[in-house]
């Protein structure tokens, strides 16, 4: 893609917010263009991303070992500040277009029917890093990613209960982390179809991998979408509203749209396109992560998920992606909402290879990328370089 929209750093390092409308409660940022995105050097990141790459983290690719994911290793986007919560306090309040507004506690929910699955969460920005040019945001590579076992309620019957007009057509979801992007200071907060609230399997969340939710992954009370790209897990979850027509918020009509152009409309956001990660074999060297082994026989291992359908096929590569081989699927036994672990045997010989692998699911997506302004669903390849010690 050509650099025209390059605009460089975005200038905010001086940076001051003054009020510019108490009723449209936007900002403006001194130095800064807050109309659309900006981009960055190519493979120079700046003092905003390292500052971003510092508050989240991603899964570190040898723990893809665990087939769910200890929540301290499992990826974090926070897009404002994690919100200081009383669990003992808090409520859920249930309104908008439905005939008994409900105010449920923590203690509500968890009398309610539970549900425990195994779920890959991947942020949407998976691979931002990798584009050119790439937005100024979270600078991910492939690491925004990791499966849990999360247990709550489902959310179907809770709306049921609060009685749905037959005229709605959406379900917005609003957390209590506030933060301000471009001038716009907001909620976080995104919305799903009726169709797509009625699954059984979206879950009020308030555990991970049977222990209480962490402040960082949302405590007391996540949503948890399977199969979509993170963003619409909202966290810290205070509100649910039924409405009629389409939301309208930031984080459904700016955010998350695939734009190959800043002032086209774009299309939203939803399941996750299949991807396969490697633990990288070997040991690593420190600044680079460039990986050393040994002459002679290894078995790859990794993992394979897709939102749209059973994964069907991996494929590594010994080569960078000149030929392909294809690996060995185990038996998905996290379930269908979770990860799919893999293997491939590798005989090693002396010298510097590049290891990749990459995934297909039974939908026939591939896994090509595909530029957009915002460097999101990028789930390209998956390389490791190598060096083969005799």
């Amino acid at each position: 893609m050509p650099n025209a929209w390059n605009h460089g750093r975005a200038a905010t390092d001086a940076a001051h917010w003054r009020r510019s409308s108490a009723d449209t409660r936007r900002f403006e940022i001194e130095g800064t263009d807050t109309a659309g995105p900006t981009f960055g050097e190519p493979g120079r990141l700046t003092p905003e991303e390292l500052q971003l790459a510092m508050r989240n983290h991603g899964l570190p690719l040898e723990a893809l070992r665990y087939p769910i994911t200890p929540p301290g290793l499992h990826y974090t986007l926070i897009h404002y500040d994690v919100p200081a919560v009383d669990p003992e306090t808090w409520l859920l309040e249930v309104g908008g277009r439905v005939e008994r507004p409900l105010r449920l506690t923590l203690a509500d929910l968890r009398s309610r029917p539970r549900e425990r699955l195994a779920v890959t969460l991947e942020c949407a920005g998976n691979g931002r890093a990798l584009m050119d040019p790439r937005a100024l945001s979270q600078p991910w590579l492939h690491e925004a990613v990791g499966t849990a076992e999360w247990g709550g309620t489902s959310l179907w019957p809770v709306l049921a209960d609060a009685g749905i007009d037959p005229a709605a057509d959406e379900v917005v979801f609003t957390g209590l982390d506030r933060g301000v992007e471009r001038g716009v200071e907001q909620a976080y907060a995104r919305s799903l179809s009726l169709a797509d609230a009625r699954r059984p399997e979206i879950l009020l969340v308030d555990e991970m991998n049977g222990g209480p939710l962490p402040p960082q992954h949302g405590a007391p009370v996540r949503l948890v979408v399977p199969g979509w790209y993170g963003m619409a897990s909202v966290k810290w979850l205070s509100g649910i509203e039924v409405i009629g027509g389409s939301f309208d918020g930031f984080q459904q009509r700016q955010q998350y749209r695939l734009r190959q152009d800043p002032r086209e409309p774009g299309e939203p956001l939803d399941r996750m396109l299949p991807r396969a990660l490697m633990v990288p074999p070997g040991i690593p060297e420190f600044l680079t992560r460039g990986r050393f082994v040994r002459r002679g026989p290894h078995t790859i291992i990794g993992r394979a998920w897709s939102g749209r359908a059973p994964i069907a096929l991996v494929e590594v590569s010994v080569d960078g992606g000149a030929s392909w081989a294809t690996a060995r699927l185990d038996p998905p036994d996290l379930g269908p909402l979770a990860w799919r672990s893999w293997s491939f045997e590798w005989t090693a010989e002396p010298g510097d290879v590049v290891l990749a692998c990459r995934a297909t699911d039974g939908a026939g997506a591939t896994d090509a990328p595909a530029w957009n302004v915002g460097g999101y669903a990028n789930p390209e390849p998956h390389r490791v370089p190598v060096t083969v010690l005799d």
